[in-house]
């Protein structure tokens, strides 16, 4: 999702080949042994498989919302290290034992600094969205969606509010747009 708003907001045309992980395609592993997504291969062949990696690769080439500007590294790496890893115990507490509560609780502590920055503008680094609020917002999204009563009843309103409108932009609802699953020998239509 975050690779993608990058990818339409740079404006880079690409194929999107929307794939089953659990039934990886063959091509898929070719590209990229470790076999998960995303994964873009640019036109030179270079593959990139890490979505913040494609995020700032689409931007160094055009930036036309300034989002590089709003590159708070340590702040995404908190949400990509110690946020997603309580989100992944709470979301699927089968796969990973423990209990989820104490994920839960871990991860919403983890949400007071964005609260904190919220306080001051609209978005996590200005008023305006910025890369940073592109690739947290969606480990956001995936741990307020596991129990959304108990999310609303949480002392996050600034997070609540930016949350919103993030998944109510325009950006957001066209990264969204579901493609039909692709198979060697298909031609991805154009994004």
């Amino acid at each position: 999702m975050r690779a993608r708003m990058a990818l339409i907001v740079a404006g880079v045309r690409c194929e999107i080949r929307e794939v089953v992980l659990r039934d990886k395609p063959a091509d898929l592993i070719a590209v990229s042994p470790k076999a998960t997504v995303p994964v873009l291969v640019t036109d030179d062949g270079a593959v990139i498989d890490q979505s913040l990696d494609i995020m700032r690769w689409a931007l160094a080439r055009h930036d036309p919302e300034g989002w590089l500007a709003g590159d708070d590294a340590a702040l995404i790496a908190t949400n990509d290290g110690a946020f997603k890893h309580h989100l992944d115990r709470y979301k699927y507490p089968d796969r990973h034992g423990g209990d989820p509560r104490e994920h839960r609780a871990a991860a919403l502590a983890l949400l007071a600094p964005l609260e904190v920055r919220l306080s001051a503008h609209a978005d996590l680094c200005r008023d305006g969205r910025s890369l940073t609020d592109i690739a947290i917002f969606p480990f956001v999204r995936q741990f307020a969606a596991v129990d959304p009563d108990w999310f609303a009843a949480q002392p996050v309103a600034r997070v609540r509010t930016w949350l919103a409108r993030q998944c109510d932009s325009a950006l957001f609802e066209q990264a969204m747009v579901k493609h039909p699953r692709w198979r060697a020998g298909d031609v991805p239509p154009a994004s």
